[in-house]
């Protein structure tokens, strides 16, 4: 059976076509990584600048954006709404125990590249010294575990913050039952 032209996801630069206006200006803020206009938002979501503001307003009053006053105005995604959020996912999807392997796995990923490379972060690490010096190892291997390493450093503080807000709820759980 053949694919019509409409099957599948819708192409990225209309991803969120089909959604309607608040969902789309929602999307739009998501893709954004500086601040911008409402008249931007509106322009890029085919809706009227009043809307685009009101709805704006609506996710800087929820935490999801960062209104910065100005002339013009201008609005951003809040990474630290997004952080939070996926903190309390986390805590929620996960019980204690398996939150601490979690954080036990990641510590121990990290303790070996630290012991590899020799290093406390690999923002100490010279990948071109590195590369330089052994003779099995390309500069892609060397930023590819690089960027391991501090994927492997970030989800261990999210899991840890997802353990203690988990361990929270459970000491007062046990206080309160």
């Amino acid at each position: 059976m053949a694919n019509s032209p409409t099957d599948g996801p819708p192409p990225f630069e209309d991803a969120f076509s089909g959604d309607d206006v608040e969902q789309q200006i929602y999307g739009t803020i998501l893709q954004t990584r500086e601040p911008v206009t409402a008249s931007a938002i509106a322009d890029r979501t085919d809706c009227d600048p009043k809307t685009a503001r009101k709805y704006l307003s609506w996710f800087v009053d929820l935490g999801i954006v960062t209104q910065h006053d100005g002339h013009p105005v201008t609005y951003e995604r809040n990474d630290a709404y997004f952080e939070w959020r996926r903190i309390n996912q986390l805590a929620a999807r996960h019980s204690l125990e398996e939150l601490q392997q979690h954080v036990r796995t990641l510590t121990t990923t990290i303790k070996s590249y630290e012991d590899e490379y020799d290093a406390a972060t690999p923002a100490d690490v010279d990948a071109l010294a590195v590369v330089e010096t052994t003779v099995d190892r390309s500069i892609d291997d060397v930023y590819s575990d690089l960027a391991d390493w501090m994927t492997a450093r970030e989800e261990r503080t999210r899991y840890e913050r997802a353990r203690q807000q988990r361990a929270g709820t459970a000491d007062h759980e046990q206080v309160s039952g």
